[in-house]
């Protein structure tokens, strides 16, 4: 691990392409920038953090060494604030990376095919569940970052950890977990009385599998607060260096997937850059600064529609044409059912009526999205069988005008000021705003749209001092189960903060079945394909949430320097995403392990 004392880093080359407003990436910055930002407070809390001494610690400073540009992979469209946490616990907080790059989960689930697949364990819920026990067969041969072999004991402590510290994330995943006992290589994990099926499922892709050895030094209050910033992992990389724009990473030998799966990193680094704005990010990506980016690009699909053949740089996208991206998380007209006129029902079925999520989707995005079906179910979940399409047919709203005005007139609405909220900045959802405020006009709603800030616009979110916002909470997942528990969650709270009824809709026979989906084994489909149904069609009925489209998990791969991006064809249909809760936990590491330097071009 070498300390970066140079005062001059790389530096972004103007892009070439001009449509775009393309500023300037700095990608180092003086000691006099940086001396007061998130790395300094990070480095401070290293010193408290326990470690392993076998691991030299990373180095922050104001400038990132000029890393090789052929042994290294820039990405970008995930991080919006300096790195300073390396802690797989603080979930919310830590760098791009910290899980998926350092810290591993037991499975991973891969969303496309709707397979688990094996990882640091070798079995997965298909075959890990005996009766209401749950055996984990750890695998062999995995060592942490500092040397020292991972083992059963370091699986059951994680889940005990969980089990028994609030503080851990997640702990609701192991609410009906009794005790995890390791033997030899295998975990046993008892519960307590009929298991919570779908919420442990969810733990075993999900959480970070930790080393004892380092975690148990931590304190109770410690666990998920300290910055970690010397971090111990079963990863792939190991944290190189870091400042207030970019986290680097660099490749370790010995990974136990690379004998085991034959995977391996072609690149050395992995430089992950802070935001910039919307262009300067296009501009990054066509000058080739950036290979990997995971953010929305306005007017990516024109762009995508006229390079045909240019000789400097392809770019690509998951799809080859329209919609281009993958379906990530489903966007929702959320109103606040606490009070009115958004507490009567015909009002709600009124907005679904007068909405067209096909013209918003198009008028929008221009084709990079698809609109969402009327329950809200992702395109993964309903490939999977878990969509009840006569349901849909028999009570779905589908856009009719006049329908709408029919129903208001039923719920007495009387033209009174309805206001509709997203956060300042977000432009694609201030521009749909404007989309949905003509539509419901239309009908005699009178919208005024309101653009807080987004600290501000969360808070009134988990507050219920609200009338109506878009929210995308409901993200890809293996189940229905994490859906409709977003939806029917109860109590509801004076301060909703698990980002869970925000819409405050109460309907404790609904959530009665959203309990007894998440106990009922996978194995049952009969039973789950009965309760989906009926909260499909309970769905549609009383409209808590009015589906829209859904936002694309984002991806535009630069061929310049890197290719074998992920892709519809083939055999690298992986998740071409780096954000929190997808690498890490899904199949992005698989996407990296396939990329190749591209040939230099022959003159």
């Amino acid at each position: 691990m070498r300390p970066t004392k140079s005062t001059t880093g790389r530096r972004w080359c103007t892009a070439r392409y001009g449509t775009a407003a393309l500023g300037v990436l700095a990608l180092a910055t003086a000691s006099a920038c940086s001396s007061g930002s998130n790395s300094s407070s990070s480095s401070s809390s290293a010193s408290t953090s326990p470690s392993a001494a076998a691991s030299p610690a990373p180095s922050s400073s104001g400038s990132i060494t000029n890393f090789p540009r052929n042994e290294t992979l820039y990405t970008s469209g995930t991080a919006y604030s300096p790195p300073s946490n390396w802690n797989p616990l603080a979930t919310g907080a830590f760098a791009t990376g910290t899980q998926g790059l350092i810290y591993e989960p037991l499975n991973l689930y891969n969303p496309i095919s709707s397979t688990y697949m094996p990882w640091l364990a070798t079995d997965t819920p298909s075959t890990g569940w005996h009766g209401s026990t749950y055996v984990i067969d750890v695998r062999s041969g995995v060592t942490w970052s500092d040397g020292q072999p991972m083992t059963a004991a370091d699986v059951a402590y994680s889940i005990n950890l969980a089990v028994q510290n609030a503080a851990d994330p997640y702990s609701a995943n192991v609410a009906t977990v009794a005790k995890a006992t390791a033997s030899g290589n295998t975990v046993t994990v008892t519960f307590k009385g009929t298991p919570g099926y779908a919420e442990f499922t969810d733990y075993l892709w999900k959480a970070p599998v930790l080393p004892e050895h380092i975690w148990s030094k931590y304190s109770a209050s410690q666990i998920a607060t300290d910055a970690n910033a010397n971090p111990v992992g079963t990863g792939p990389m190991t944290l190189d260096t870091y400042n207030s724009q970019e986290v680097a990473y660099q490749t370790r030998s010995g990974w136990w997937a690379t004998s085991a799966l034959g995977l391996s990193f072609k690149f050395k680094y992995l430089v992950d850059i802070v935001n910039g704005s919307n262009d300067q990010e296009l501009g990054q990506l066509t000058a080739g600064n950036i290979d990997w980016s995971n953010n929305f690009l306005p007017g990516i699909n024109n762009l995508l529609g006229t390079l045909g053949g240019n000789s400097v740089y392809t770019l690509k996208t998951y799809y080859p044409k329209a919609p281009y991206m993958l379906s990530a998380n489903t966007v929702w007209l959320e109103p606040n059912t606490s009070v009115a006129p958004m507490n009567n029902v015909n009002f709600r079925r009124a907005l679904a009526y007068a909405l067209s999520p096909q013209q918003i989707a198009q008028k929008v995005y221009g084709g990079i999205t698809t609109p969402a079906n009327p329950v809200g179910l992702l395109p993964t979940l309903v490939s999977a069988g878990y969509l009840n399409q006569s349901v849909v047919s028999q009570y779905a709203a589908t856009y009719d005008p006049a329908k709408a005005k029919q129903l208001l007139a039923a719920a007495g609405y009387h033209g009174q000021t309805i206001t509709l909220q997203v956060p300042d900045g977000w432009s694609d959802w201030m521009q749909a705003t404007t989309v949905i405020q003509q539509e419901l006009q239309a009908v005699g709603i009178n919208v005024q749209l309101i653009y807080p800030q987004a600290s501000a616009r969360t808070a009134n979110l988990t507050n219920g001092t609200y009338d109506l916002a878009l929210d995308n909470n409901a993200g890809l997942d293996s189940t229905p189960w994490s859906y409709f528990q977003r939806v029917y969650q109860l109590p509801i709270q004076k301060a909703q903060t698990a980002q869970l009824n925000w819409e405050r809709f109460s309907s404790p026979s609904d959530w009665q079945l959203v309990q007894q989906a998440g106990s009922t084994p996978a194995s049952d489909t009969s039973t789950l394909h009965s309760i989906y149904s009926t909260l499909e069609k309970d769905f549609l009925q009383q409209q808590p949430e009015i589906p829209l489209w859904y936002n694309g998990a984002w991806f535009q791969g630069n061929t310049q320097y890197w290719s074998n991006f992920p892709s519809s064809s083939g055999s690298d249909q992986y998740m071409p995403v780096m954000w929190s809760g997808y690498i890490g936990a899904m199949t992005t590491v698989y996407a990296l392990a396939n990329l190749t330097p591209t040939p230099a071009a022959k003159s």
